[in-house]
């Protein structure tokens, strides 16, 4: 396993992280010893960075997580956790709710401190009590060593370039914006380097586009995405290549990229993936597979507010 420095932080971070959200059976229902079991070889495997959120599985995420990481030694990994959203349109970026969101955190996850806590989706805030609010109670948290380093996550980029042109961020959480069909991100990496903030990177498989599988019902791509993805991975099937393995080592092998996370409650994913981010990656078979996907290459969906998505960059 590969580290690199996240952005001003003192953090070096595994290349490939772990998603907890498929601890609160987002995806699919988990067994419970599967899901800590998980955590331990994730570990075990060189993965030290865990993000996880109150909102997934509406704690139940934290929940299974608190108990993974209460067996093992609180240096081992990095975590980091959210807070402002807490239902599928329940949202909340008060100071106070930021403050009490925490300490449930901290209670389900058995720990007195959180390396990194991010104001969840905020595209569906007020970008006013974000800024009033929310960034301050984090600066606070901060102050009184309950978080080491703060951030922010969501979909549309501009939310991102809104929020540092008035806010120093020690971290982003971007998803969807780093993956073979999809490279917007690296529009925005000079801004977050010209700030030293660092960069998580999250869902590189698409939330499930980027694989052999069904997609969700509930996932918010077109049909034209869909159908791109549905032809790559059947390419890649015929082909006897996995296209969730093609599209990991995609997202890992930027250097200017620290960290992608990896969402999964599978003991035998979470090592396939894992040994993927050490193999080097076929360039002549990745070249075909995005050609195929070249037709939506950076199209991506609406997510919050229309003033954020009227805007978004490509």
């Amino acid at each position: 396993m590969k580290y690199r420095k996240l952005g001003k932080t003192d953090l070096d971070v595994s290349v490939l992280s772990f998603g907890a959200s498929s601890l609160g059976s987002v995806f699919r229902d988990i067994d419970e010893k599967e899901g800590v079991k998980t955590v331990h070889t994730a570990i075990d495997n060189g993965i030290n960075l865990i993000d996880v959120s109150p909102y997934y599985g509406f704690t139940k995420a934290e929940t299974v997580l608190g108990k993974a990481i209460r067996e093992i030694p609180r240096d081992k990994f990095t975590l980091s956790t959210k807070a402002g959203r807490y239902g599928g349109s329940l949202f909340d970026f008060s100071k106070k709710r930021i403050f009490s969101s925490l300490e449930e955190s901290l209670t389900r996850l058995h720990t007195d401190y959180v390396d990194i806590l991010l104001l969840h989706d905020i595209e569906f805030g007020s970008f006013e009590q974000i800024m009033e609010e929310g960034i301050p109670a984090l600066q606070e948290l901060k102050k009184q060593g309950k978080i080491r380093f703060f951030g922010v996550s969501g979909l549309p980029l501009t939310i991102f370039e809104r929020v540092l042109n008035e806010a120093d961020l020690d971290v982003i959480l971007s998803y969807c914006h780093y993956s073979l069909n999809d490279t917007s991100l690296n529009s925005l990496i000079p801004l977050f380097e010209s700030k030293n903030t660092g960069i998580i990177n999250a869902s590189p498989l698409s939330m499930g586009l980027l694989s052999s599988g069904p997609v969700a019902d509930w996932h918010p791509a077109g049909e034209d995405i869909r159908k791109a993805c549905k032809q790559a991975a059947e390419f890649c099937q015929k082909s006897g290549v996995d296209l969730s393995k093609l599209a990991i080592q995609f997202s890992v092998q930027n250097e200017k990229i620290p960290t992608t996370l990896v969402s999964t409650a599978s003991v035998e994913n979470i090592i396939k993936n894992t040994e993927w981010t050490d193999e080097p990656i076929d360039r002549e078979f990745l070249g075909k597979v995005l050609d195929i996907l070249k037709p939506i290459h950076n199209k991506t969906w609406p997510s919050g507010m229309l003033e954020y998505a009227e805007k978004e960059i490509r």
